[in-house]
């Protein structure tokens, strides 16, 4: 008895661990659409703050200003539904959902400058109620960093519990 609502508003909170940044609290909202059963577009923002790295804790160099431990990222993925089914609650409740991945493309505000950022990830999305999914998704943001010079490619893992609207 779903409804067929492919419009999508979401909210997120998690954790993210930033390359050589410690890991912290991450929020953000997603906006999303389903364009067939299986296959579906989202729009993603987040923010977190980041810590000092181990070489300014020893050091007591500052490498980066308050602000620009701020990091803030958009990105556009496409979603595949690899894995639909139900999922079961004892013996009187079961629930549509589904195992999914994530790949996609945008931005990242950190450390000064705007990095173009590849992310890719998967997900269990749980349907509560017809309008209203729960899911649970672990993405990784890659994006180049040049803070002490040279380019480095960082991986920055983020685990995120969410709630997400249809209409």
């Amino acid at each position: 008895k779903i409804d067929a609502l492919d419009i999508e508003t979401g909210v997120f909170y998690g954790q993210m661990s930033v390359e050589d940044f410690g890991t912290n609290a991450i929020v953000g909202v997603t906006f999303g659409s389903h364009v067939t059963e299986d296959i579906f577009v989202r729009a993603s923002f987040g923010k977190t703050d980041t810590e000092q790295t181990s070489f300014e804790v020893i050091s007591g160099a500052r490498l980066l200003t308050d602000s620009e431990r701020d990091l803030q990222y958009y990105d556009l993925s496409v979603g595949l539904n690899l894995l639909p089914g139900e999922g079961f609650v004892g013996k009187s409740y079961a629930f549509n959902s589904t195992f999914y991945g994530l790949i996609g493309v945008g931005s990242t505000d950190f450390a000064g400058d705007q990095r173009f950022t590849v992310s890719a990830g998967v997900g269990y999305r749980v349907v509560l109620k017809d309008w209203l999914s729960l899911q649970v998704e672990v993405k990784d943001h890659v994006f180049d960093i040049d803070i002490l010079g040279a380019d480095k490619t960082t991986h920055n893992i983020s685990y995120i519990l969410g709630f997400t609207v249809f209409y």
